[in-house]
């Protein structure tokens, strides 16, 4: 694939830079990236591979006096009225709104997203602080009609507990404020294991959100930030005071998490694996699917978990497409995302780009041809920062590489002669997280709708960009979590059924008499 690449990468002092703007701009002080070696992590930028600092790690004797001091931030924390705590993350919306350019330049510089992507994700953040907001006086109940006179029968909802998000690297800080904008407005205290590659971006959001809390006279250590690897995030979910962990991540990760906190009979959110698919069916507005299968598919470098990876075309407009993706690929613009007209930037890590390397190999193996890309470029400038060529394999079939998530930026393309095909083939995959139609046809697309078997279904648009309004989540190995909107509050409060016996009486229910 000839694509135009910019091989002229920033220096490390840009990066430095644009870092420590910031970093300061959002309360975050720059000494924090300069601790001693031992108990430290390592922070780097994809965009050069540099090395930005070290920073001081928790153990787990800290990480739980941390969890400890949330839970006491909770007993207070619970007993402020709703609404008045939707004025906590009202605050810290203003605030993002305000650093807005400045929390973005973070995320750009540790996790290699674009400006525009960056500052697009913590516009998420942003919105669900105003939905998080308005959910404050909507934490609603239900009354029920009792089968005993002078009788009412309702349900309530209370404070959790203690919520332990862990977030992964591809969306350092939007994911969080799902999960704790709406944990805030329920009552409950939040502990925040981030990634260790984006631990930067965690301590920027948290530091506005710690300012809000102290401008709103919220508790201290209401939401702590715990830093560190694998060991921290296991002190988080082993630990009985947390009463929900939230985690994202890879499907291995969710079988690790879920079976240990299910033992303490602790409750899990769980957003794992995509491997998302797309139909393409012969009615379908083809210039409307080319635009949206490219950003799907080569967007974030791949590394949405929205991501599109498998792509379903009908047999009799499969070429044309595939020609067009192939021809659009080529003028995609691969290099640092700090420059203008940059749309592919960085893999996270040499890992992704190994795991990106295996994916192709075996897809070959199965009898896959490559169309275009899939080979690195750049590294003769920075051998120690990852890029790719976003790649199209052309598959005969369905085959074992097509039904496990390769976090990069690979598209698999099969065709399909009759919709039943090309839904068998849909869900066809252990992953159920986001899903597409392209189609003009209406029947198709209610058939579609009513039998994808994915928490997320769309018509007529890709399987990536969700909005705030709609839960989010997925089925099957993605783990069945749902974040974000719509009642998806519900995960980080507690139901109560209530009976009020205001007859003067004490008639049992079912008619059961006892003295």
């Amino acid at each position: 694939m000839t694509a135009t690449t910019h091989t002229a990468l920033p220096t490390d002092e840009s990066i430095s830079s644009l870092l420590t703007e910031g970093l300061s701009a959002c309360g975050v002080d720059t000494a924090v990236l300069g601790a001693e070696p031992a108990g430290s992590l390592t922070a780097r930028s994809p965009i050069t591979g540099q090395v930005l600092g070290r920073i001081a790690a928790d153990t787990p004797e800290t990480a739980a006096e941390k969890i400890g001091r949330a839970r006491q931030a909770f007993d207070s924390w619970r007993d402020v009225p709703a609404p008045v705590r939707g004025q906590l993350v009202s605050r810290w919306g203003q605030l993002l709104t305000e650093h807005k350019e400045d929390l973005a330049k973070i995320v750009t510089v540790e996790a290699g997203k674009t400006p525009s992507e960056a500052a697009g994700e913590v516009q998420e953040m942003i919105d669900i602080c105003e939905f998080a907001l308005g959910q404050s006086r909507q934490l609603w109940g239900k009354t029920m009609p009792s089968e005993r006179p002078g009788h009412r029968l309702m349900e309530t909802w209370h404070p959790l507990g203690v919520v332990g998000v862990i977030s992964a690297f591809n969306f350092p800080v939007a994911v969080y404020s799902w999960n704790t904008a709406l944990a805030l407005v329920a009552g409950d205290s939040v502990v925040w294991k981030p990634s260790e590659n984006a631990v930067l971006a965690a301590l920027g959001a948290q530091s506005l959100l710690a300012r809000a809390a102290a401008e709103v006279g919220a508790p201290e250590d209401l939401v702590p930030v715990l830093v560190g690897g694998r060991d921290i995030g296991d002190a988080l979910v082993r630990d009985r005071r947390v009463a929900l962990v939230s985690a994202t991540g890879s499907v291995r990760m969710g079988r690790e998490v879920g079976p240990i906190v299910a033992e303490r009979f602790g409750r899990v959110l769980l957003e794992l694996g995509g491997n998302n698919a797309a139909i393409v069916a012969p009615s379908a507005d083809i210039d409307l699917a080319l635009r949206g299968v490219v950003f799907a598919a080569a967007g974030t470098a791949g590394q949405r978990c929205t991501t599109l990876r498998r792509l379903i075309v009908h047999e009799s407009i499969a070429d044309d497409l595939v020609d067009r993706i192939v021809s659009a690929y080529s003028t995609l613009s691969i290099g640092s995302p700090t420059t203008d007209g940059v749309l592919v930037g960085p893999l996270i890590n040499e890992g992704s780009y190994r795991a990106m390397q295996d994916a192709l190999e075996q897809a070959q193996a199965e009898g896959g041809e490559v169309l275009c890309g899939g080979g690195r470029v750049l590294a003769d400038e920075r051998p120690d920062a990852y890029y790719v060529e976003p790649a199209v394999v052309r598959m005969p079939s369905q085959t074992a590489v097509m039904e496990s998530e390769t976090f990069a930026p690979i598209l698999y393309v099969v065709t399909y002669s009759d919709l039943d095909e090309a839904l068998e083939i849909h869900n066809g995959v252990p992953q159920g997280l986001s899903s597409a139609i392209f189609t003009s046809d209406l029947a198709e697309s209610e058939r579609f709708l009513s039998r994808s078997d994915c928490g997320i279904a769309n018509v007529n648009i890709g399987t990536s960009g969700a909005e705030i309004g709609g839960a989010f989540g997925g089925e099957k190995e993605t783990g069945g979590g749902r974040e974000s909107g719509s009642d998806s509050w519900k995960a980080y409060m507690r139901q109560a059924t209530n009976t009020i016996n205001y007859s003067g009486e004490l008639p049992l229910a079912q008619g059961v008499e006892f003295l």
